[in-house]
């Protein structure tokens, strides 16, 4: 500067006129443009690949964590587009009937489903009658087979085809004339067939002319939804930390390198961009590692199935907005965590200053987050049931982020709490109190990772446990009588009986009961029923099997009996005129079709008066000469069988028996709990993905406390010299390690209760615990310091050297 410049303030005349601005320096502006931040990080990269075996070794860690974020980031943003996948070719290959149906035709076909079920494994089913020879044609199909033969799916076929399939072969007797193609499956682990039946006929089917329509993806399920979104979430946050942490590592190597260029004359903004540089290299090369990873591991998706949902590992495949937002935010996220990461270093050319000043922690900002978290989650809790709209699914996911990062910011001000009000204690004690009270940053970031881990998978082990001991709790009340409900289209009492003494005979069957059900209801010209009132119910078999719906003193084909039902129709009398043929809900009136209720009708007491899927309050009951079946509005068969467990597969034989009387019958069973295995295998799944995480985690705190060691080199060598035992200095880094580590499964705990606690309540379970397995996750994260430490121990012997002390 100028020495004409240092009077400023004052014109020619002395005066206090305020100079005018002194041009602004282009050569300062242009060392902070555009291009000069892009040579500077080319440099860093350039250093970062340069850097010889132990720069390889930096950069290789740092691409391992963030390749790891990145592979679990994409493989969360490929949930939606997974399922619309999936639900696209559902909706391709279907129709479920159309509001007029269309007159038969050339181009028009027969066409219903006929699904079973095989030792718990669901096979979809459909069976078609072409009008003609231009039929429609599903994807994944080149034409219809002909009568008597199918196609099937590639594993149907395989199972077909196994000596575990040779019962499944008797129920499927058609003859196998192709493979459905990948655009006609759901999965590539789906059991499906396309069966052509020269009987098929209506009620069993309807006419279509068209695939493709008519069909809206079914809403999931409470839980399932809930449980989807938190594994993103618990996935994803504790990654994201990960990705944070892991472009720190070799902090100490690269600011040794930085110091040397400030010596030949670089000045600290630009060592901060060329520390950028490096970080940014390793996250690029985390980023492709990171894709590569996620492309190797969706090769596995075919062989995973849950809830009946299996997909292509082509559906696997990120959102191009969400992809690109990964690319471009990963490597940000890297260069401003190390821009941040420097602003209390200084680069001077002699070596590294700190002179960060002491950081007061404020309480009131790192207690918003996770009360902002819970009150987006309370109502959620509180407005039951749980609707699966977009906004709930939003405040949901980050109620839950901001809660779990609540975790992590409250750690630091907690560490800093406690160690600040530690005094005294053993000496190794006290020198890991005392590293802490100087600075506890580099150790509550790597716990942090931890603590995240731990809640989140606490959270989603407790919903878990809820939904399995609910579905438990079902199956068990339900199951306890070994019976498989059955009902499909009825054409007539003579066909029921048939169907009865089929069952009878099959090998494991105790006992069969059968009705024709149907509805009926006031006609029009009477008085109306009460608003609400559901339409009465009537039973039509013989004596035989009315016996067994009620206490019937004497019985003759032609008698009518009225029920003592509850909620029974006043209107329902001996004498009384009524419709055989009542609108169904959401009906048009339909033409009435009067019958008279004999005079003769008698009372007669039910034997189950109760509700439930297995028991009907039916309030007349009819033998099949009192009423022309063929009268009735939309009557089924309704058949009960009992067997006996003990018999080998004797409910397969009796699905076998059921598929060669009417393949189109339905089946209504609570045998085996399709959803205890399933979550059995995800519990176990999401536990080892836990522990895996929580390896990797702990990886980067071990590299983070060698890190520290090799800065305090110098200490350690003067403790050394001084006399200081190796077994003092070890005890003092597990202390150290100890107490953050504590101190986050502490706050882990409380948060993972609370948070499974209201996912619970979303879906009204009762809140229950699986302490084995919470103690598990918090044992693991607890094992992490022992693990640290003793990974830690190596380094250290090897600075504690007193020729650690020499200096150039």
């Amino acid at each position: 500067m100028s020495l004409l410049r240092s009077h400023t303030g004052r014109g020619r005349d002395g005066e206090g006129t305020p100079a005018a601005p002194a041009p602004r320096d282009p050569l300062i502006a242009a060392r902070t443009g555009p291009a000069t931040w892009a040579r500077d990080l080319a440099m860093g990269m350039r250093f970062a690949a340069g850097g010889g075996r132990e720069g390889w070794i930096r950069t290789a860690l740092t691409a391992a964590g963030v390749a790891l974020g990145v592979a679990v980031l994409l493989l969360c943003s490929s949930v939606p587009p997974l399922l619309d996948s999936w639900h696209g070719r559902e909706k391709a290959r279907e129709n479920l009937g159309q509001a007029h149906a269309p007159p038969p035709s050339d181009r028009t076909v027969l066409y219903t489903s006929a699904d079973t079920t095989f030792r718990g494994a669901p096979i979809r089913g459909r069976l078609v009658r072409p009008d003609g020879a231009h039929p429609p044609v599903p994807p994944g199909v080149g034409h219809l087979p002909g009568p008597g033969r199918m196609l099937v799916s590639p594993a149907l076929k395989k199972l077909l085809a196994s000596p575990e399939g040779a019962l499944l072969r008797g129920r499927l007797d058609y003859e196998v004339a192709g493979v459905i193609g990948d655009d006609g499956l759901s999965g590539p682990q789906e059991l499906t067939y396309l069966a052509q039946r020269a009987t098929l006929k209506a009620p069993d089917a309807y006419r279509i002319d068209h695939f493709g329509k008519n069909w809206q993806p079914p809403l999931m399920r409470a839980p399932v939804v809930l449980l989807v979104i938190m594994t993103c979430v618990a996935l994803m946050t504790p990654m994201m930390v990960f990705i944070g942490t892991s472009v720190r590592f070799g902090n100490e190597r690269r600011e040794r390198r930085l110091a040397a260029l400030r010596l030949v004359g670089a000045d600290v903004r630009t060592t901060r961009r060329i520390a950028s540089g490096e970080a940014l290299f390793g996250s690029l090369l985390g980023l492709l590692a990171g894709g590569a990873l996620f492309l190797g591991a969706r090769q596995f998706a075919s062989q995973v199935t849950l809830w009946s949902i299996n997909v292509f590992p082509s559906d696997v495949a990120p959102a191009p907005l969400a992809a690109a937002l990964i690319a471009v935010l990963v490597p940000t996220a890297a260069v401003v965590v190390t821009l941040f990461a420097q602003r209390g270093v200084t680069v001077e050319p002699l070596g590294i200053v700190r002179n960060r000043p002491t950081v007061r922690r404020r309480l009131w900002w790192r207690l918003a987050l996770p009360a902002v978290g819970a009150l987006l989650l309370v109502p959620l809790a509180r407005a039951q049931p749980w609707r699966d709209t977009p906004l709930n699914t939003f405040r949901l996911a980050t109620g839950s982020m901001l809660l779990l990062f609540g975790v992590t910011v409250l750690l630091p001000w907690l560490v800093d709490a406690v160690v600040g009000r530690l005094r005294g204690g053993p000496v190794p004690w006290q020198l890991a109190v005392r590293r802490l009270q100087l600075s506890s940053g580099s150790a509550t970031r790597a716990v942090s990772g931890i603590t995240i881990a731990v809640a989140g998978a606490i959270a989603i082990h407790m919903l878990m446990t809820g939904m399995q001991a609910g579905y438990a709790q079902a199956y068990a009340e339900s199951g306890k009588l070994p019976r498989i409900g059955l009902w499909g289209n009825a054409e007539g009492w003579p066909q029921t009986r048939r169907a009865l003494t089929a069952l009878r005979a099959t090998p494991g069957v105790t006992a069969v009961r059968g009705t024709i059900d149907a509805n009926i209801g006031r006609l029009p010209s009477a008085d109306p029923a009460p608003a609400g009132a559901p339409n009465s119910t009537i039973a039509v078999a013989d004596c035989a099997e009315l016996s067994k719906l009620a206490r019937l003193d004497s019985c003759r084909d032609g008698e009518v009996f009225l029920t003592d039902a509850p909620r029974r129709d006043t209107a329902l009398v001996p004498g009384a005129r009524i419709s055989l043929n009542p609108p169904y809900a959401g009906e048009d009136p339909q033409p009435p079709r009067p019958w008279t209720i004999p005079g003769s009708a008698r009372s007669v007491r039910l034997l189950d008066r109760g509700r439930g899927p297995d028991r009907v309050p039916y309030d007349l009951l009819a033998t099949p000469s009192a009423v022309d079946t063929g009268r009735f509005n939309h009557p089924s068969t309704e058949i009960k069988v009992d067997f006996d467990r003990g018999t080998p597969d004797a409910v397969e034989h009796i699905r076998n028996t059921v598929a060669h009387i009417d393949p189109t019958m339905n089946e209504f069973s609570a045998l085996d709990n399709p959803h205890d295995e399933q979550y059995s295998s995800v519990r176990d799944g999401l536990f080892a993905g836990a522990v895996i995480t929580l390896l990797l985690i702990g990886s980067g705190l071990i590299i983070s406390t060698v890190e520290q060691l090799h800065e305090r080199r110098r200490l350690l060598s003067s403790l050394d010299a001084y006399g200081t035992r190796r077994a003092t200095l070890g005890w003092s880094v597990l202390w150290q390690t100890a107490l953050p580590v504590a101190l986050g499964l502490g706050l882990a705990l409380g948060c993972g209760l609370t948070l499974g606690a209201l996912l619970l309540t979303m879906i009204d379970s009762a809140v229950t615990v699986d302490w084995p397995v919470v103690a598990g996750i918090t044992g693991i994260g607890g094992g992490m310091i022992l693990f640290v430490t003793l990974l830690s121990l190596p380094p250290l012997w090897r600075m504690m050297r007193p020729d650690g002390l020499r200096t150039e």
